[in-house]
């Protein structure tokens, strides 16, 4: 029953309906490789290992007496979710030491979807602190370590979803991404992951909460080791939940009525900018895909976007101006953590705080400076959304890098903080992504690219992403641990 760990979530809710296997025999196999490998991963933070045994036998037994007419979609599949999301009786702590001892009371609209479409949660997954960084690493629960080579980063803040559903423990998970978060450790990690476009998903019950702009800039959407399995569950997580006002009922089209020979493939190789090069693996590897894609018929423009080089500034300056809520109060639960102090007390081991946080409370201290800096950024990123969404119109779809490199080791990412602005820009322009696995690199290493669309055509880069996983083969299982 190898197979089980890797099938998708759709063709393992099927051979449950269909009485081929059970759910139980699902969830102790996921189960159990989660176990193998979670000591070495630090994926799972909070296992419910016997709660979800439990709820598979009640599934089998619904099944046995009940038949399968009128089942949820995913109906006795294991899932995880990022601790970020409310979960009732969990903690919900968000990486703050302040939070640690904090119970949600009522399951995140999100998570309750995954429920009630019939999934069952192994557990809640790693998270950077607050959710903003890149590295899953925070003082809660530590760090989490990458399924392919445990000296490298999960990507951030959905990293604890990457590296369990990218070692197979999980067949798919839920993850939030403001600049990548769902991204970044889809790359990294080797499996899908879909960023939706602004007002399809609340983002209702996560903390911190969005405010502002920035409810449009940030996405709850699913991670998953199959990419037929991301639209069927954007469709369980999609429609307005009565509190998230940026949520409307959105008509999700079907990726696969999608002609690919008729859309145009619009390539940028890199954003321009001398201190976020791809590498040349990463290089050919888009290329390979283009190839693709114009082999398929799909005609290929190669537009140059002289804004994508301060794509760092624009997300910068559009996320500074969105926030009603400074980050350095979010990081005293309401009051004012004075960063400066805080980084003194790093140096001697005595902050609450992780590097990355304390640096974000200095850096956004000064995002105004000069004053009128972060007006004129903001300015130009209305311009390149309006750009990039008059180049793609309704049939444009996105190649474009994900990361300039493979998974780097632990801490790197310090080195060179502003790399993340090749998933981060594609926020504030409003896009729908999805992260596609593109097979591995020289050092076994996952490769991938970003596949984006207009807002509201989220079917487009999902139907290129089944299209490449047919053409590439998706994801690639890792070795096992120790091995």
């Amino acid at each position: 029953m190898t197979d089980l760990l890797q099938a998708s979530a759709t063709e393992l809710a099927r051979r449950i309906r269909e009485g081929e296997t059970t759910s139980r025999e699902v969830v102790d196999r996921h189960i159990e490789l989660a176990q193998e490998w979670n000591p070495a991963l630090r994926a799972i933070v909070h296992a419910r290992f016997d709660e979800a045994r439990a709820e598979a036998d009640a599934a089998d037994a619904r099944l046995a007496s009940e038949g399968s007419e009128g089942l949820p979609p995913f109906f006795g599949v294991p899932c995880t979710t990022k601790e970020c999301f409310a979960f009732e009786g969990l903690p919900h702590s968000s990486g703050l030491l302040r939070r640690r001892d904090l119970i949600a009371e009522a399951d995140a609209p999100a998570v309750a979807r995954f429920k009630a479409a019939g999934a069952i949660p192994l557990g809640t997954t790693n998270i950077s602190e607050l959710c903003m960084w890149m590295e899953s690493s925070n003082p809660v629960y530590g760090r989490s370590s990458n399924p392919y080579d445990l000296s490298r980063i999960v990507g951030g803040s959905s990293g604890g979803e990457g590296a369990i559903v990218g070692c197979g423990a999980s067949p798919f998970g839920l993850g939030s991404d403001v600049g990548g978060s769902i991204r970044m450790p889809a790359f990294f990690c080797g499996v899908f992951g879909h960023k939706p476009s602004p007002g399809i998903v609340p983002n209702t019950g996560q903390h911190p909460l969005a405010e502002g702009d920035c409810r449009r800039y940030l996405s709850t959407g699913p991670l998953c080791r199959r990419a037929e399995d991301l639209m069927p569950l954007l469709r369980v997580l999609a429609g307005p939940d009565g509190q998230d006002e940026v949520v409307e009922h959105v008509d999700l089209k079907d990726p696969g009525q999608v002609d690919l020979s008729q859309l145009r493939i619009i390539d940028i190789p890199h954003n321009g900018n001398i201190l976020h090069g791809v590498s040349p693996e990463l290089r050919a590897a888009q290329a390979a895909v283009v190839d693709h894609f114009e082999g398929l018929g799909a005609r290929v423009e190669r537009p140059t976007l002289q804004r994508l080089s301060k794509s760092f500034d624009i997300w910068g300056a559009m996320m500074h101006l969105a926030a009603e809520t400074p980050f350095s109060v979010h990081m005293g639960e309401g009051q004012k953590v004075h960063c400066l102090s805080e980084l003194g007390k790093l140096l001697f081991g005595q902050s609450q705080h992780s590097l990355p946080a304390v640096v974000l409370g200095l850096v956004e201290a000064v995002s105004d400076f000069p004053p009128g800096r972060a007006r004129k950024y903001h300015q130009m990123g209305l311009d390149l959304r309006a750009e990039m969404l008059d180049l793609l119109g309704d049939d444009g779809l996105l190649v474009y890098p994900s990361y300039p490199v493979t998974a780097p080791k632990h801490r790197q990412p310090l080195l060179r903080p502003t790399r993340f602005v090749y998933t981060a820009i594609l926020n504030v322009l409003h896009l729908g992504v999805s992260q596609v696995p593109l097979g591995l690199d020289r050092r076994g290493l996952p490769l991938g690219v970003q596949l984006g669309a207009a807002p509201g055509m989220d079917h487009l880069p999902i139907a290129g992403a089944i299209e490449l996983e047919r053409a590439f083969g998706g994801w690639i299982k890792p070795p096992a641990p120790g091995s």
